[in-house]
């Protein structure tokens, strides 16, 4: 029995309930012995079942395009937010908040870089998303909102002209990114057929689409704008959360790692 674990040495490593690793062993959650009435939690399957919770190299999704962009190896240089986050669940997450204030969300790093794909994106974002000299323009937008100094979110006008407003993700005491909102249209919308011009030309994008879009984008009244802002710490701060709970595992799972070589 020397290359087996007890119950409390798993529930120690994880710190969760006993209850909590016995449901886990009873579910088969988790490798596990029953000898007599007692679980064993064997050595070796526990180090392949801690490598198998690492998981893969962490990925993030490229700008709008859904394709995997692997991260190198994060020994030597700190975490990015794409790294910290559980992308498949925040972007869970991301979706019925968007669709719960209505407008489009989007989380990003501090260089305006997204990390989750935009939910909810209005039709003007999308068309004119499409060219990649707009694609720079709105990671450009996005970094500036990181520059502000006011750390409380407020609208201000983005590169299509349209409002958005960002509040930011900390981890630990580092700034590491930000959820940002956006689609929503300025008090004066739509813009003048001169204007329609100029940004249509700017995106090399013809100005008759440009037009046909005009109005799909996000009208809220200065209500449901105070929501959105008021709304976006709170989204900020589960994200937060998240992470910092993830990283709590992490480290729990590397313990069983660092015990199961011992």
């Amino acid at each position: 029995m020397a290359d087996m674990l007890t119950a409390k040495d798993v529930q120690e490593m994880l710190q969760v309930d006993r209850s909590t690793v016995y449901r886990m062993a009873e579910a088969g959650q988790i490798p596990a012995l029953k000898v007599g009435k007692q679980w064993r939690f064997p050595v070796d399957q526990i180090d392949n079942w801690f490598q198998s919770q690492m998981g893969a190299t962490p990925v993030t999704m490229s700008p709008w395009r859904g394709t995997a962009v692997s991260h190198p190896d994060t020994a030597n240089h700190p975490l990015s937010l794409a790294e910290l986050l559980p992308l498949e669940c925040v972007q869970q997450i991301q979706e019925p908040f968007a669709e719960l204030l209505g407008v489009m969300l989007v989380i990003t790093d501090m260089d305006g870089n997204p990390i989750t794909q935009p939910s909810l994106p209005c039709g003007l974002f999308e068309t004119i998303s499409q060219q990649p000299n707009a694609i720079r323009r709105c990671i450009q937008s996005w970094h500036d909102l990181a520059a502000v100094i006011d750390l409380n979110p407020k609208f201000s006008v983005s590169h299509l002209g349209l409002l958005c407003a960002r509040s930011m993700i900390r981890v630990g005491a580092e700034l590491k990114g930000m959820m940002i909102a956006g689609c929503i249209a300025p008090n004066r919308w739509p813009p003048t057929a001169e204007e329609v011009e100029v940004m249509a030309a700017e995106f090399s994008v013809s100005p008759v689409v440009m037009t046909e879009h005009l109005n799909d984008v996000y009208t809220l009244d200065q209500a449901q704008r105070a929501q959105v802002l008021a709304m976006l710490p709170r989204i900020a701060n589960i994200v937060a959360h998240i992470i910092a709970e993830r990283n709590a595992l992490v480290g729990r799972l590397q313990t069983i790692a660092r015990l199961t070589q011992l």
